[in-house]
């Protein structure tokens, strides 16, 4: 049996019996399970990391259906084309220009700060590819949205998606993103590591 951590209070929910039990299912046959509880506050950012497979993607978003957590994620938007736009769509995707971004942050952080209750995913390498330096959107949207950045991981030597800690940013950029790379030290994604 998949553990499905209890969803608290003040977090937004989605999706019935029927998508709760296929996403557990999902998880059941991966072998995936999910570690630690949500914070309750009404809104988050949460960054998940390492993303080094499509496979994220897949454990992710049952994960999300598992839980019944309402969880709004953007992708590239070459995704949404055809009938797995409109399932993306049903999930909380909303398809994003990666070649145009100005103005995704401060629309979200608006978003934000205007929901009652809003979570927002996002990975903050920005693609599955090995990179130096983490984009800095996720933090700048957490800022300018006045709320903490929730830490999420994946753990792929024990198939574990991992819920593991609130962090609040502060002014300085730099420290916030060394503090954050050394949090996600232990965790190991499907083809590589944070580090």
């Amino acid at each position: 049996m998949t553990r499905v951590p209890a969803l608290p209070p003040s977090a937004p929910r989605n999706g019935g019996p029927a998508s709760r039990w296929f996403g557990r299912s999902v998880l059941r046959l991966g072998g995936w399970t999910i570690e630690g509880d949500w914070p309750d506050l009404p809104r988050v950012v949460v960054i998940a990391a390492p993303h080094s497979s499509g496979w994220d993607a897949v454990w992710g978003l049952a994960a999300k259906l598992a839980m019944g957590v309402d969880i709004t994620f953007i992708a590239k938007a070459e995704l949404f084309r055809g009938p797995l736009g409109w399932l993306l769509r049903k999930l909380g995707g909303h398809p994003v220009d990666r070649s145009a971004p100005g103005g995704i942050v401060d629309q979200t952080a608006a978003e934000i700060r205007a929901a009652p209750r809003m979570w927002f995913v996002l990975a903050p390498e920005g693609t599955r590819k090995r990179v130096e330096h983490w984009k800095p959107g996720f933090w700048k949207i957490a800022r300018r949205a006045g709320v903490p950045v929730f830490c999420a991981a994946f753990h792929y030597p024990t198939r574990s998606i991992v819920l593991d800690r609130l962090f609040d940013t502060t002014d300085d950029y730099a420290a916030d993103m060394l503090r954050l790379r050394q949090q996600y030290l232990p965790f190991i994604g499907k083809n590589r590591g944070t580090h």
